[in-house]
């Protein structure tokens, strides 16, 4: 009998070993527990390098939450660069980390929102923490077969979202378009987190030109501040500079 491979990942551990326990009950269920993201993508880990790669992941939607966010774990395995770890942020590491892996986000309340932002990040199940075991057992059975999972009274909703998201993001990349190259590098220094002196020393320029950049980037996006540019550019797709490869130019300004 070939048996699936479940981790719940919950930092309530009684919830956690709970829930494992009675999955554990079905005879074609292998299940762990990991109580925070980076403990989950050490047992995802593991259990490749083992042979025993996991099949579906039960994610807490609300991983992390209550906790100061130092107090929260960082998954710089996944380039976090030390981000909190949330439910979704754990989906969408996941996805780059191990993308065959299968992931249904668990939630004590139905969020559109945030259920579509699950989805986005690649989850392909939202489900209510207090569903029956049996429904729950269709859904990581359904997942596996490529099906996706929502409550049904969560489909408008969440369409809503989606549908609002990918107009924002294609309003977003418009504004992006617009720029000239040089612009485009300098929005994804911005975006890399870096300053005017750092950009101005990754792309060979003086700090006077980045200013003058920056503000251009600014005005043609439309927005007042860099935080705003960053989350602008972020809807478009842009990715980050790569930091780990320097820019090659000369000097100028």
């Amino acid at each position: 009998m070939v048996r699936i491979r479940v981790l719940v990942v919950d930092d309530h551990r009684i919830f956690a070993e709970s829930l494992a326990a009675a999955l554990t009950a079905e005879p074609d269920v292998d299940v762990s527990a990991a109580g925070s993201g980076p403990a989950a993508l050490r047992r995802l880990e593991r259990g490749t390098a083992e042979g025993r790669p996991y099949d579906v992941l039960l994610v807490d939607a609300d991983l992390g939450a209550g906790r100061p966010p130092q107090q929260i774990a960082p998954v710089r395995e996944v380039g976090g660069e030390g981000a909190p770890v949330d439910g979704i942020a754990l989906v969408a590491g996941v996805r780059t980390v191990r993308p065959d892996v299968r992931t249904v986000v668990l939630a004590e309340r139905d969020d559109p929102r945030r259920a579509a932002l699950a989805l986005q990040a690649g989850a392909v199940g939202w489900v209510a923490k207090d569903c029956s075991l049996s429904r729950l057992l269709t859904v990581v059975r359904g997942v596996l077969r490529d099906e996706t999972h929502l409550p049904p009274a969560l489909l408008t909703g969440v369409l809503r979202e989606l549908t609002a998201a990918r107009k924002h993001r294609s309003d977003s990349e418009r504004l992006v378009e617009s720029l000239t190259p040089r612009e485009r590098e300098v929005l994804r220094c911005m975006v890399a987190g870096l300053g005017r002196k750092a950009v101005a020393e990754r792309l060979f320029l003086s700090p006077h030109t980045v200013r003058t950049h920056m503000q251009n980037v600014l005005g043609k996006l439309g927005v007042h501040s860099t935080l705003a540019a960053v989350a602008l550019a972020r809807r478009a797709g842009v990715d980050p500079a790569d930091l780990a490869t320097p820019a090659n130019g000369v000097r100028v300004g």
